[in-house]
This record gives C-alpha cells, sequence and structure tokens, in this order.
C-alpha cells in the first residue's frame, strides 16, 4: 500500500562506506547530527505550527521553501518529490526551489516505486538514478529516499531488485511491515525480521533502512488479514523494541501516518501512541 495519499545518529552514518550513500555526506550539516524522527501526513496546525514537535518529531514533512521556513530551529525537512521521471524541467524546478535551504535534510522521491509497470505506473529504476545523481550533484548534505513497495507477500516479502542502492542511487530506503491485521488474532511480529531480510538480498545495506511503524489501522484499507488494525501502546512498543534489534541506529525513523487517512485512525488521534513515540522519540 502506498505510504502517502497525495498525494542521526551520527556514529551510525560514520560506518556507512561513502558509496553506500551516493555523495551525502552528514557532516556537512551539523544539524543532521541529531537522531531524526518523521511522521508523515497532516503535520501543521491551521496557524502552520509543526505540531509533531510536541511528541519529539524533529523531521517534518515538506512541501515547500515557505514550510521549510516555518519550522523550528531543531526541525528540518524531507521534501516530497512524488516522480520517477527523471530530471525533467518539474523536477529540477523543485529542487532548485529549495537545495540550498538550510532547513533542507533531503528529499522524499517516491513512495512504492513500482520498475515493472505491474501494479501502478512504471517507475523505472534509471529515473529514480537520474534524480538521486541531479540532486548530489547540487548539494552533498542531502539524501534521497524512497520507501519500498512489498512485491510479495507479508510471510514471503520481497523487494524490486532494480531499486537496489548500487543501480538506483538512493541513499535511504523505508522497510514498512505492518504486522497488526484486523483478523488477526495477534500481530505478526516476526514480520519485521522478514522484511529487513528482504532488503538485504537486493543489497540494501542495515546503514541505509528507514525503519515504518505501524501508526494507522482501520477505515478503507485492504491488506492480507482483512485490513489493517491501529496497534495499542503494548503492541506499539514491541514493534519499537524489534525494530532496534534489527536496525539499532537509523539515520531516521517514520512512524505512518501521523494524519488519518481513508476514514483511518492514525497517530495523531490515538493518545497512548503518542506517549509511546514521545518517550521512543527522546531515548
Amino acid at each position: 500500500m502506498g505510504l502517502r495519499w497525495r498525494k542521526i545518529w551520527l556514529g551510525a552514518i560514520l560506518l556507512i562506506a561513502p558509496t553506500a550513500l551516493g555523495s551525502w555526506d552528514a557532516a556537512a550539516d551539523d544539524a543532521v547530527k541529531a537522531p531524526r524522527h518523521f511522521a508523515v501526513n497532516g503535520n501543521f496546525d491551521p496557524g502552520g505550527r509543526f505540531v509533531p514537535r510536541d511528541f519529539g518529531f524533529n523531521l517534518a514533512d515538506v512541501s515547500s521553501a515557505e514550510v521549510l521556513d516555518s519550522l523550528p530551529r531543531d526541525v528540518m525537512g524531507l521534501m516530497w518529490v512524488g516522480s520517477c521521471d527523471g530530471a525533467d524541467a518539474r523536477f529540477r524546478g523543485l529542487v532548485e526551489s529549495v537545495i540550498d535551504h538550510p532547513k533542507l535534510f533531503g528529499f522524499y522521491l517516491m513512495d512504492d516505486p513500482d520498475p515493472s509497470g505491474r501494479w501502478r505506473r512504471p517507475c523505472p529504476a534509471e529515473g529514480l538514478r537520474a534524480e538521486s545523481d541531479w540532486i548530489h550533484a547540487r548539494r552533498a548534505g542531502v539524501v534521497t529516499f524512497i520507501a519500498l513497495m512489498n512485491v510479495g507477500t507479508s510471510a514471503a516479502p520481497a523487494f524490486d531488485a532494480a531499486l537496489r542502492p548500487d543501480n538506483s542511487h538512493v541513499d535511504l530506503f523505508g522497510i514498512a511491515p505492518y504486522p497488526c491485521r484486523r483478523d488477526w488474532r495477534e500481530c505478526d511480529f516476526a514480520m519485521i525480521g522478514r522484511f529487513v531480510e528482504a532488503g538485504r538480498r537486493i543489497g540494501i545495506s542495515d546503514a541505509q533502512v528507514v525503519p515504518i511503524y505501524q501508526t494507522f489501522g482501520g477505515g478503507e484499507w485492504r491488506s492480507e488479514g482483512g485490513g489493517y488494525r491501529l496497534p495499542n501502546a503494548e503492541e506499539l512498543r514491541r514493534i519499537l523494541d524489534l525494530w532496534r534489534e534489527w536496525i539499532a541506529h537509523p539515520v531516521f525513523d517514520y512512524a505512518y501516518s501521523w494524519g488519518t487517512q481513508k476514514s483511518d485512525k492514525a497517530l495523531a488521534t490515538s493518545a497512548p501512541l503518542l506517549e509511546v513515540l514521545k518517550r521512543h522519540n527522546g531515548e
């Protein structure tokens, strides 16, 4: 399923070989040294305040230079792109509008890219490569990121090998096992390890993994297991603990979703889950 509907810890970075993250050097900007926590969709109240900051989130879902301008001192922005068409005029204009902004952390190139075109509009790896290379050539201190689509099943996940880092030149890859389903008696927590292993099989190093935590459920989403169920607080703690065992120090982590979509429930409307993540983000 798509993560959007519109549609650092420094030690971890220092373990990454220079080729693993393209030309990205996190030391180029002191602001990226802090651990980063991201939650997509509806981050701002009507007055433009970045509400997730109250719960320890310090990476904002942004779409313009004006939104970057509004961010608090300790918050940076991940700029949504949503294109696989390469460095065309639209892409270049969007990137140039923010590339030198001091609050820019990186670019969220695409959700669920599908090089095969089997499930959605084709998203060729060469398009992502051209975009990532164009960004890296203009500012080495920002990252490129995609959230991967599972082209297998929950029991046997798989990611398209065309998107492997040496082919796509993308820096970081979101991996999104959503283990809590409506028709399952309990969450399938072992799914987390299976998804990490699927990433390893196409050459994604652990240092390049962005853990995506399930903080949504219900509504019109459909999946194996009859659809998704919002985890309770204890289940979310278990998800976080297991992710920490697999990926101890990600460059950033990602709660999906902050805001509600498709009549579902999400993080912003769940006080128990907000408290769990506030503690997690403060550790």
